[in-house]
């Protein structure tokens, strides 16, 4: 959304559920020709697709490029005419996110992410994760897991009512996050095999499989080690296993099963081709939801520059943004409201409207605050339980920005308290120089001159933190190889 603050990756999924009807019994599954213990015909899977679609372009905005979009359709169509399944309706969308994922809904709605990408070097790669994900499709892996789930509700309820004791479990939350984090395994690896089939016979080289599972594999190993240091979860690919492809023996048998639907002697690659499609790809943050530049964050459409205390991680979630120190035990969060038009209404009448902070809430204005603010502590509910808060409110342009301010261990709320009260201080409109900050950085596509190397690159570039080892990551050099004067290699500006 062009004017949220908020920048989601991939956050829970299909919070409510239309209500959709089952046919019982045993359909045949289109890949084995097996019979499939599934409550749901081909007719209801593409209506639930249909339906939870809709709720991910409300979570996900989409890549605002018609180019790229048509691109990366017409090979998943190309793809999926020669599945399992080619009589569905297939829709291939790209979100504008950072994260490196892509996932499948049932009865053909398939999402790739900017995030993942950057890190993908060939169009053959590009069709490996898209090849992956049809095969989530045509082998029903979403259906089977939606139709388990159902057996267990019913289950479920039969024993609540006997019990009394109801589950706590929304069965369309689970169903969301299997799709997000993968189905185990066996589907996976089913997933990897039916891609490979349809990579070759598309007339792409299947072993591209084998080489973007490599890239996502070193991706994920660098991106967990970065999470234990920033102390958060590791945004990882759900296609990717346990060990390197170098050492799967599973993978590189069903790869090799490929082989005999080659259409061409020469396989397809086309590196260069898919180089010039991402060449000024969006890289990281993007300025539609927001910037984060190591303690700083902009956002160019609302104008707005926040300052969070030195060293504190910063997460810009699609609800919130949310910061914390290194171990935990302090947290801010900063949420967006629109405020009245009227411009006669009482700023912490509002806040009250929009927060139960009880009748103890006396609001002041913040010190050395120079936009509308009011501050006071309540004892309100948080990620800590219910807790000493610091709630502040500052009216900036059409909203309220709403700062909420915890500790775990309530003897150290004193401690934090002025970081809490900095940071709402620190709310101010762009300056003139930080408006191209707020632009955030792009993938540029450059040759490799000789005696270029990722440390000299890495030092000219914007990235601030591991810019070495990324551009490594995106270029498939990881960990220390180095680019060869006159190839193609991504850079990020």
């Amino acid at each position: 959304m062009s004017n949220r603050i908020f920048s989601g990756f991939l956050p829970p999924l299909f919070l409510a559920a239309t209500a959709v009807g089952f046919a019982s019994g045993c359909a045949t599954n289109p890949v084995t020709g097996t019979p499939d213990l599934v409550f749901m015909t081909e007719t209801k899977e593409i209506e639930l697709g249909n339906s939870y679609d809709s709720k991910v372009k409300k979570q996900y905005s989409l890549y605002p490029d018609p180019e790229l979009q048509a691109y990366v359709q017409g090979i998943g169509e190309k793809l999926a005419a020669q599945s399992h399944r080619p009589q569905l309706k297939y829709h291939f969308t790209v979100l504008d996110s950072p994260e490196v994922n892509a996932f499948a809904l049932p009865g053909g709605h398939i999402y790739i992410t900017r995030g993942i990408l950057a890190y993908i070097n060939s169009e053959a790669e590009l069709a490996a994760v898209l090849g992956h994900e049809i095969g989530h499709v045509t082998a029903r892996h979403g259906v089977r897991q939606h139709s388990a789930a159902t057996a267990t509700g019913v289950v479920g309820a039969i024993l609540g009512a006997a019990t009394g004791i109801q589950g706590t479990q929304d069965l369309f939350n689970v169903f969301g996050n299997v799709i997000l984090s993968g189905y185990g395994r066996d589907h996976e690896l089913e997933s990897d095999r039916l891609g490979a089939q349809y990579l070759a016979r598309t007339g792409y080289d299947p072993q591209a499989m084998i080489e973007v599972v490599g890239i996502l594999k070193n991706q994920e190993e660098f991106e967990k080690k970065r999470a234990a240091v920033e102390n958060r979860p590791a945004r990882i690919y759900h296609g990717v296993f346990a060990s390197h492809p170098s050492a799967d023996q599973r993978l590189q048998e069903v790869v090799a099963e490929a082989d005999k639907f080659k259409t061409l002697s020469a396989p397809s690659i086309k590196r260069v081709e898919y180089f010039k499609r991402i060449d000024k790809l969006t890289f990281g943050d993007g300025a539609r939801e927001g910037i984060r530049r190591g303690r700083l964050f902009y956002h160019r459409d609302l104008d707005l520059a926040l300052t969070f205390p030195e060293g504190w991680h910063i997460e810009n979630t699609p609800n919130a943004i949310i910061s914390w120190n290194p171990g935990k035990e302090a947290l801010l969060q900063v949420e967006k409201r629109s405020f009245p038009s009227d411009s006669n209404t009482p700023l912490e009448s509002f806040l009250k409207s929009q927060v139960r902070l009880g009748n103890s809430f006396t609001g002041k204005p913040i010190p050395d605050m120079k936009l509308p603010s009011v501050t006071d502590t309540a004892n309100i509910a948080g990620p800590f339980g219910k807790r000493l808060t610091r709630v502040s409110a500052v009216h900036y342009g059409p909203n309220a920005y709403i700062f909420f301010g915890a500790t775990k261990d309530p003897a150290a709320f004193t401690r934090y308290d002025a970081d809490f009260l900095a940071t709402a201080v620190s709310l101010r409109a762009l300056k003139p120089a930080e408006k191209i900050l707020a632009e955030g950085q792009r993938l540029r596509l450059v040759r490799a001159r000789p005696g270029d190397n990722f440390a000299a690159l890495a030092k000219k570039s914007p990235l601030e933190k591991h810019g070495e080892s990324t551009l490594r990551l995106i270029n498939a050099k990881f960990p220390d190889g180095e680019p060869q004067a006159g190839e193609y290699i991504k850079i990020v500006e």
